[in-house]
Order: C-alpha cells, then sequence, then structure tokens
C-alpha cells in the first residue's frame, strides 16, 4: 500500500514564495509507485492540501488530516520545506510530535538552535568550529554605529536578520553612514539583528543527510558572483555562477566534508541539511581555510537550489535520495 506523504510548504515569513518552489521540486521527485503526495501550504488564516485533482482542501489542525473522496486522509510521514517560522523554527515539529506523525527534517531542538544564527553559531564555535565574529542586537536595544564599529574591528560588516534566510533584510555595510538603515532593513524581518565581520574569500556549501546510520556528505558547490554579496538576486534570479563541484584541492574538500559530517552530529540533525563556508585565505595557494557562516536545516530545494545539485553531482538523483530518507532516514 501507498504511504500518504505531506509536502509541507508555505509559512509566514518573507521567504514563503521561495518555499512553495522548493515544495513543487521536492513533490515532483517523490516516487508515484511508493507514495501519495499531497502538498500541504500553510498560511496564518488556514492550512490547506492539494488534491490529486488540483482542488484543495482544509487540513484539520486537531490531526492532520484532510477530506479526499469522501473519506479523511491521514498521514504517514511529513516532508518539510517550509522556510522561516514555523517550519524552521522548530514549532511545526513540535505540533507534529505531538500528532505522533514520522518527519523527515531535523527536530524541535536541532530546528530552533540553528534559526537562531548567533546562538547556533557561538555554541559551535564552543565545539571548535571556526565561525565569523559576531554580535547581535534585540529590539529596542540601544547602539552606537561606533561601538559596533570597533567591536567588530572596522568595516565592511554584514546586517542581517538573525532568523531569516534566502538573503532577505541583509545589507553588506561600508561606510558608517549605511549602518542605521542596514540595522531598520534587518528588524523589519524578525526581532533580533546580527552584524557580522565581513571576511574576504570564496563561497562554498555543503549538503549533508543521513541514512541507516551513515552521514552521507554531498559534493561541494562553489558560489561566484558579481554582486556584492549572494543575494536574493544571485540565489535565485540566475545572478551568480555556481559550480559543483566546488574546484578545490581534495585535501580541503575533504575538511570541509569532515567538518560538516561533525556539524550534523554536534546539532543532531535529522533528514537534509546545508552547511555554508567562507574560505578565509591563509591555507593552500588558491584554497582557504573554511570559516562557517550560517546551518541550514531546511534548505532550498528549488530547480536552482544548492541540494539537487549536489546530489546530481554526486552521481545520484532526488527521487532516489529522497526515497532513501523517507525509507531509511
Amino acid at each position: 500500500m501507498k504511504k500518504n506523504i505531506a509536502v509541507i510548504a508555505g509559512g509566514y515569513s518573507s521567504e514563503y514564495e521561495v518555499s512553495l518552489r522548493s515544495a513543487e521540486t521536492v513533490s515532483a521527485a517523490m516516487d508515484p509507485e511508493r507514495y501519495n503526495v499531497y502538498r500541504v501550504t500553510l498560511e496564518k488564516d488556514a492550512w490547506t492540501a492539494t488534491l490529486p485533482d488540483g482542488t484543495t482542501a482544509p487540513v484539520n489542525r486537531n490531526d492532520f488530516s484532510f477530506p479526499c473522496g469522501g473519506e479523511a486522509v491521514t498521514v504517514d510521514c511529513a516532508y518539510i520545506t517550509v522556510h522561516g517560522t514555523p517550519g524552521e523554527d522548530g514549532r511545526l515539529q513540535g505540533y507534529l510530535d505531538m500528532l505522533r506523525i514520522p518527519y523527515r527534517s531535523c527536530g524541535v531542538l536541532a530546528s530552533a538552535l540553528t534559526f537562531n544564527k548567533f546562538v547556533c553559531n557561538r555554541f559551535l564555535y564552543s565545539q571548535g568550529i571556526s565561525v565569523a565574529t559576531a554580535m547581535r542586537l534585540q529590539r529596542g536595544e540601544r547602539y552606537t554605529v561606533k561601538a559596533i564599529v570597533a567591536r567588530l574591528g572596522g568595516l565592511p560588516v554584514f546586517v542581517k536578520p538573525n532568523s531569516s534566510g534566502s538573503s532577505f533584510g541583509i545589507s553588506k555595510v561600508t561606510d558608517a553612514a549605511q549602518m542605521p538603515a542596514a540595522i531598520g532593513k534587518a528588524f523589519a524581518e524578525g526581532d533580533e539583528v546580527i552584524i557580522e565581520r565581513f571576511i574576504p574569500g570564496r563561497e562554498v556549501t555543503c549538503g549533508c543527510y543521513r541514512v541507516k546510520g551513515d552521514i552521507v556528505t554531498l559534493p561541494l558547490t562553489e558560489v561566484v558572483t558579481a554582486n556584492e554579496f549572494f543575494d536574493y538576486g544571485a540565489k535565485y534570479g540566475g545572478e551568480s555562477q555556481e559550480i559543483t563541484p566546488a574546484p578545490l584541492s581534495g585535501e580541503l574538500t575533504g575538511r570541509i566534508r569532515q567538518v560538516t559530517a561533525n556539524i550534523y552530529e554536534l546539532i543532531g540533525a535529522r533528514g537534509l541539511i546545508r552547511a555554508d563556508y567562507i574560505l578565509h585565505p591563509g591555507g593552500a595557494p588558491g584554497d582557504g581555510e573554511p570559516v562557517l557562516l550560517e546551518v541550514n536545516t531546511t534548505p532550498g530545494m528549488t530547480a536552482a537550489s544548492f541540494i539537487p545539485q549536489q546530489i546530481r553531482a554526486a552521481g545520484s538523483g532526488l527521487r532516489e535520495v529522497l526515497t532513501d530518507i523517507i525509507e531509511n532516514g
């Protein structure tokens, strides 16, 4: 008998549209011989399931069921593609845990930890992972631009929401006069802002998942863009070159993959995650030392996203990997 799989998308953040695109990719890749796939879209006022005929039905939040063909469909397993709250911060995972519905993503603790970039990086730093120097501002907290610049050792710096993704609300500040506007832009996305020292170097990213107890790290991707940084246009508008596998030495590639596997263990991850790094100059010629930028526990899965590229570079297919994660994750 086929399993009923809910691919959950949407959410309550600026990443809503990106999440829907991720869900389309994941839903299309699911094996139709094994699974009945229903896309469930979360909005603040309604949760709806898309049925096989293209119509939608309301989701009963008491048990996460929905009507289809005169019967109530119950979910055997959920696959979360919500970027931002409530799917990336652990709230949805807690809800599914209480209903005893299995899901293939990080659990409550790992999701909540990684959603707070500042706290996550401070934790990983305490475990020996190299991270960028940063500070945090909370809404209503007083600050002076002079004190921020002094604390971070000068400009430029990156100002970004502490709990957001897809480059929403991010600014690169190269002049002190730009700082107040950049902080205001970041606060428009959430109640905490992280200000991070700029690190020059090449940007790479590595996907990772676990099946049957074994951690699998994917080939690395290097991001090259003429934009000021890897912003929304670079991510989703084709304004970047993404090279998979990344042209790095075998030694450095292996080291980054090992660091990614270590992070997976340290945060207690499940399902697919992605870790992003800057290669700070100082290593082998043309390479550098990896410095962690952030960990994504519900990474983008659009056609333009890194994880599908890395899976192809590994000689596998998205359907094969998703089936393995659902059945053996």
